[in-house]
């Protein structure tokens, strides 16, 4: 909380209450509301713990009072301002139960105008509705929203939990370089000209990840850092193109020791919020998240689960559904509880949908209240086929199924989108905080342009131990050791434990189209490291900005960030990226664009 400490202030607005009721005190903060009453002026004083009222009286004190009433004439919204006077109890009829200051006042003897400011371009206040692009430019000041400001001191507290947390268990906070060294780790990378090493170059770091396998190497054991990140890549709500991750790393410890550290984490994290979350969290294999809910980050605060049905419909006379069972595909279905009597446009947009994300429709039966049966496709199921249907699929008059049919992993995503805007166009209510982990990953996947395999997590990810034979013979078969930490259907945090074996990470390279050669080169210093004694090791990042974002209610990231970009990447503050001098460039070996 905010003191008055190393300040010219005796308090700030949070610390006035009855306690202080005739005192003289000193504040200073920023005019909010001001209000003329003739005789008396009205003001709320805005510092950042709360606001408090000042009254002006020129009858008040004499000339200081008088004083003080005219210079309150002059000050308008955003001025700062240092005030010294009487606290006093509000009359009964002027006490704001709303606010934390509301049964006292300060009856102003002095005030000096600090700075005088501009008219702003919004109001500094609470739940405006303005332009996202108006607030980035003037960020600074959309950041004295008592909101905004509220959120920046959330943010604070839970590092300061999470630092306090770990420090106590050992860990140290080290720092790993920003300037490094490019490497193929998934995202594309910022690169920075070196100019005393001309066509040369840094990457800034897409996470500390090799850094931090390093420090294990060293023999530290435990560490942890508040990590800037930097990846380029397309933006969304939920990402930056800088953020800032818990990073954590730790040796001699298995996958369930990282991830119990991590439950004590977002204990003492949850209760800065005033809830708690189960001890141990459930825990769902990603084959099983997959299967059930179509996503590897499953919002289970609501069902609409999926269930397969190829058994069902496999021998029916719908050709579409019995051929793709045939050649080794599935029907899966989504039951939408309480959409069996919406319009044909809901269907068509779920629809738009399926074939956004690549599959060939999305087949819908619905059974409207009055217990009939509407679908194109229900002609071509039998009365027993549309029972067993029904059963499986849990309807009851009301109720609409939508199918997918086709290749599982495709199905499954196609699903879990369709049950994601179900969620939403049926009004379920999704509020608290529901956490579980979501484990044992595929160690690699096939990438859907150039089909060649990819880590799934990152290249460094240690595989089962029991799937090692499979390397190179059945890749897509092998599973690995990690977990993700999912909350409100977000990934928050994902972490593995991690390749401590030189020869093992050199077979891992390769399959992923690195020779031995191109390994070296790009990862030899990991290499060579891994050959001086590496502990079994793992860890864990959790996103800070996407976990601030779901404690505070947000839906985007950027209202969490102190100074953040918008989705092109742009920072309307401060005109960012700009173009810099030919002679910069020069400097940098680089040639001006002409």
């Amino acid at each position: 909380m905010l003191d008055n400490s190393y300040s010219t202030r005796t308090h700030v607005n949070a610390q006035l209450d009855a306690d202080v009721v005739g005192q003289k005190v000193t504040l200073a903060g920023w005019v909010g509301r001001r209000r003329d009453h003739g005789g008396l002026i009205f003001i709320d004083l805005r510092d950042r713990s709360g606001i408090a009222q000042l009254v002006f009286d020129p009858q008040h004190a004499a000339a200081s009072g008088v004083e003080a009433f005219h210079a309150a004439e002059t000050v308008r919204p955003e001025w700062v301002i240092t005030v010294t006077g009487l606290v006093r109890p509000r009359p009964d009829s002027a006490v704001n139960p709303h606010l934390p200051t509301g049964a006292i006042e300060i009856l102003v003897e002095t005030l000096t105008v600090l700075n005088r400011a501009n008219t702003p371009p919004f109001e500094i206040a609470d739940g405006i509705e303005t332009d996202e692009a108006l607030r980035l430019r003037w960020r600074y000041l959309d950041i004295r929203r008592p909101e905004m400001t509220k959120i920046l001191e959330l943010r604070s507290a839970v590092t300061a939990a999470v630092r306090t947390a770990l420090s106590a268990r050992g860990f140290l906070e080290i720092e790993t370089p920003i300037l490094t060294k490019a490497t193929p780790e998934g995202a594309r990378d910022f690169i920075v000209p070196a100019r005393l090493a001309p066509g040369k170059f840094y990457a800034l770091p897409q996470s500390p990840q090799l850094f931090k396998q390093l420090t294990m190497v060293a023999g530290l054991e435990r560490y942890y850092q508040i990590a800037r990140c930097f990846r380029d890549e397309d933006l969304r709500a939920d990402r930056q193109p800088e953020f800032t991750q818990i990073d954590i790393e730790l040796s001699f410890a298995t996958a369930d020791d990282i991830m119990r550290l991590t439950e004590d984490l977002m204990h003492a994290v949850m209760a800065l919020v005033g809830t708690a979350l189960p001890d141990p969290l459930p825990r769902i294999s990603w084959h099983d998240a997959m299967n059930r809910y179509g996503s590897d980050r499953p919002d289970t605060r609501f069902g609409l689960t999926l269930v397969d049905l190829s058994e069902y419909v496999q021998h029916s006379d719908f050709k579409v559904f019995a051929s793709v069972v045939a050649q080794g595909g599935v029907v899966k279905a989504v039951n939408a509880k309480g959409a069996g009597d919406w319009a044909r446009s809901k269907f068509d947009s779920l629809n738009q949908l399926a074939l956004d994300l690549g599959a060939k429709g999305l087949a819908w039966i619905a059974f409207p209240s009055d217990g009939g049966v509407k679908s194109p496709i229900a002609k071509f199921f039998s009365e027993e086929e549309m029972a067993a249907i029904r059963q499986a699929a849990g309807v009851e008059a009301g109720d609409t199924i939508f199918f997918c049919a086709g290749d599982l992993d495709l199905s499954n995503e196609v699903l879990g989108a369709v049950r994601l805007r179900l969620a939403e166009e049926l009004g379920i209510e999704r509020r608290g905080f529901d956490a579980l982990w979501v484990t044992d990953f595929p160690l690699f996947v096939r990438d859907k342009e150039t089909g060649r395999w990819t880590a799934n997590h990152h290249p460094f990810t240690r595989p089962f131990d029991e799937d090692l034979s499979l390397l190179e013979s059945e890749p897509g078969s092998v599973g690995s050791y990690s977990y993700d930490l999912v909350l409100n259907g977000y990934e928050v945090g994902g972490g593995t434990l991690r390749i401590h074996d030189a020869d093992l990470q050199l077979r891992i390279l390769e399959i992923l189209g690195h020779d031995k050669q191109a390994a070296e080169e790009q990862f030899g210093f990991l290499l060579e490291a891994l050959r001086f004694g590496a502990p079994p090791h793992g860890g864990i990042a959790l996103g800070l900005d996407r976990l601030i974002m779901i404690l505070a209610g947000r839906d985007s990231i950027r209202d969490v960030i102190a100074f953040p970009k918008t989705s092109s990447g742009a920072d309307l503050m401060t005109a960012a990226p700009a173009p810099v001098t030919d002679r910069a460039l020069k400097d940098l070996g680089i040639k001006p664009d002409v």
